[in-house]
């Protein structure tokens, strides 16, 4: 009996030695740490792709938690988002609405086998995620449908002031969407140097031109 109680002490002394020598558990800002290494290491440059992709600004850090940012730190990038945005040279929203319906159905650019960092190369790729003209029967849903866009916004002229707000509003949304919504999934296609200004015309001539077929 005696030898039994001995051998019980013994391995709760054993027990709480092993516990009290388990290291403690990482924080927050550990795993972080310890996350960010192993991506590092898990990538490299290669082609037109480098590493510093991976840095994340204001946005992307706030918005890839497990918890939402604060309503400070949303509103604060959403300003900074939209205080980048560059608008149109001379004012000129709309460009060429044929144009933008074959940048919309592109989807190349920005990949490692691409050869150019050049916007002019890049597609907008806005079926992946976006109905958007009736005849396509092959598109995502991850964005809202822009089926008759500008004529659900009653846009009858882009260049009549009336419907000024909702053009400088695409313009805005295409060209860093976290400017109105912190979180946002879309790319941010001007700041991100994806499209240059004249492809912007374009896929905005194809959300809010009348006579796009988006429209009709």
């Amino acid at each position: 009996m005696k030898t039994q109680h001995l051998l019980s002490a013994l391995g709760a002394a054993v027990l709480l030695a092993g516990c009290a020598s388990a290291p403690p558990a990482p924080t927050a800002a550990q795993l972080d740490e310890q996350a960010m290494a192993m991506i590092k290491a898990a990538f490299r440059d290669q082609g037109i792709a480098k590493v510093d992709r991976i840095q994340q600004d204001l946005g992307q850090s706030a918005c890839s938690s497990d918890q939402p940012p604060s309503e400070t730190v949303a509103k604060q990038v959403e300003a900074e988002a939209l205080a980048s945005i560059k608008w149109p040279t001379g004012g000129q929203y709309i460009g060429d609405w044929r144009k933008g319906e074959t940048l919309a159905q592109g989807g190349r650019g920005m990949t490692w086998t691409d050869t150019t960092t050049d916007p002019k190369a890049n597609g907008g790729q806005c079926y992946n995620c976006h109905a958007i003209d009736k005849k396509e029967i092959s598109y995502g849903t991850i964005g809202p449908s822009l089926w008759n866009y500008g004529k659900l916004r009653g846009v009858k002229d882009p260049a009549d002031p009336a419907s000024a707000a909702i053009v400088q509003y695409t313009w805005g949304k295409l060209w860093n969407s976290k400017a109105y919504a912190a979180c946002s999934n879309m790319p941010r296609f001007g700041h991100a140097k994806l499209l240059n200004e004249e492809q912007i015309r374009d896929i905005m001539a194809l959300l809010l031109d009348p006579r796009s077929p988006v429209n009709q």
